[in-house]
């Protein structure tokens, strides 16, 4: 194995911990899902953030995001364990600068007069997009880096009644950038 990347070193209030970010190409098969988790699950090993989408049109492979807690366990382990599943076909250890990473945050506030033009305020300066409105309720949808997320999530703090939700974290080399694996 080539030099492990450095951890995700960012300290965020919902990324207190380092992390490490597996890219891993598996069979698109059933099962595949619950045997990655139950891997993890046996082994004591922390999942961060999970995302799972087909890799290709023809959905031959899928591609599974995983953020993992580094001091949970060794990353070679992790890798080692994940490399003998039989349908895993790739496993790449995305170092943060190398790679480009996103989250998406939706989020349906309820907004009133005294507050919607604060709130149009916040959304246009995190470059959020609006995704539904109505006379009571606003819904917005961002998909930026964990810390953009992180960033508008403390914005809508402000307000009374915010139904919140962010997926897991996917992520890609950048151009010209190999992965270790």
């Amino acid at each position: 194995m080539s030099a492990t990347p450095e951890p995700f070193l960012g300290t965020t209030d919902h990324t207190p911990v380092r992390h490490h970010i597996l890219s891993v190409l598996v069979e698109n098969k059933a099962g595949v899902l619950a045997r990655i988790a139950g891997l993890f699950a046996r082994r004591g090993f922390n999942i961060y953030s999970l995302a799972v989408a087909p890799a290709e049109s023809g959905a031959r492979f899928s591609r599974v995001t995983i953020v993992v807690d580094a001091e949970s366990a060794p990353l070679e382990q992790i890798v080692g364990q994940l490399d003998k599943l039989v349908n895993v076909v790739a496993i790449s250890d995305l170092s943060p600068k190398d790679a480009l990473e996103r989250e998406l945050l939706l989020a349906t506030i309820q907004t009133n007069v005294d507050n919607r033009t604060s709130l149009l305020d916040i959304i246009a300066s995190a470059g959020a997009a609006i995704v539904d409105v109505d006379a009571r309720s606003v819904t917005v949808m961002l998909a930026a880096t964990p810390g953009g997320c992180d960033e508008l999530e403390r914005a809508l703090e402000a307000f009374a009644d915010v139904e919140l939700h962010r997926t897991g974290r996917v992520a890609l080399p950048r151009l010209g950038k190999t992965a270790s694996a």
